[in-house]
């Protein structure tokens, strides 16, 4: 099997509920809810691996024509997280991850070499997703206004907790030119983020990790590897899964094509990676033998 990867990747906020928590369990804004969010993303404990896991379809959008079921999708990320401390804004931690998904088909859920377009009639190599890094920024008990940390689409009633995010992405894509301000051309994307949990678990001190589920939505333009060539239209992904125990909860098709294929995506990039983050559009570029600049660089 000959598989190609590439990277595509995503937090913003929208919220229904905010709830004060100045007398509820630890979540207090400052250390309290900072714990709770890297309980959320990843681990208490430094460098310890965590695995987020789903599954899902992914859909085309024509004007005049019904959806198609273009591919089923399943992707994983494995992060870790690693203390921090500024002298100014606290305690912290900043999280590291490479992250999968891969296209199959929408039939057999076998994972896909080359896809016939079925509006050109044209056969193409078909190129996963492959992030690495996917990293996030620093995150401190203190922000960088001095206000207390807060998570601030964090949302509760009862027992459970959930988290709202939507992302709108609208920058210069790599793959047009220099002048998409004036002839178009922008990338222009939205990923949106549903995760949900228990306050109880979440709260439990006992516990370096909390339980998490996750929904992944994403709405594009045609993926480049697609060859649309300007035509009308988007994608859109609609995905669920969850935070596993550990990596080897991974369905056992998947880890055969992570060790046979992309070994190191067993791990997460070391605590103390310093690399940009690439999309699917800057490692394109560089397949095509083109060179990404510095404000061409991933999310």
């Amino acid at each position: 099997m000959n598989l190609k990867f590439s990277l595509i990747s995503s937090f913003a906020l929208f919220a229904l509920f905010f709830v004060d928590f100045s007398s509820a369990f630890e979540l207090t804004p400052g250390a309290g809810q900072l714990k709770a969010q890297r309980k959320i993303t990843c681990s208490t404990i430094d460098d310890k691996p965590i695995v987020y896991w789903w599954y899902g379809r992914m859909y085309s959008r024509v004007q005049g024509e019904a959806d198609r079921l273009l591919f089923r999708v399943e992707g994983m990320n494995i992060r870790a997280c690693t203390s921090i401390k500024d002298p100014e804004r606290g305690n912290g931690f900043r999280m590291v991850s490479r992250e999968l998904l891969f296209y199959q088909d929408p039939k057999t859920g076998e994972i896909m070499d080359q896809w016939t377009n079925p509006w050109t009639g044209e056969t193409v190599e078909v190129l996963h997703v492959a992030n690495d890094p996917v990293n996030w920024g620093s995150q401190y008990e203190t922000d960088s206004n001095g206000n207390p940390f807060q998570m601030r689409s964090f949302n509760v009633h009862e027992d459970d907790w959930w988290d709202t995010t939507t992302v709108p992405l609208f920058y210069k894509n790599p793959l047009g030119g220099d002048f998409q301000k004036y002839v178009g051309g922008t990338y222009h994307a939205t990923e949106m983020f549903n995760t949900t949990g228990s306050i109880k678990d979440l709260t439990d001190d006992s516990k370096d990790t909390a339980k998490a589920s996750i929904g992944w939505e994403r709405i594009s333009y045609w993926l480049p590897w697609m060859k649309m060539n300007g035509r009308n239209g988007i994608v859109y992904f609609h995905t669920f899964g969850k935070k596993l125990d550990s990596y080897d909860d991974l369905p056992e098709s998947m880890k055969e094509v992570i060790k046979s294929t992309y070994p190191k995506y067993d791990r997460p990039p070391p605590t103390d990676d310093q690399r940009k983050n690439e999309t699917s559009w800057t490692y394109f570029k560089k397949m095509l033998g083109g060179t990404v600049n510095q404000d061409e660089s991933g999310h």
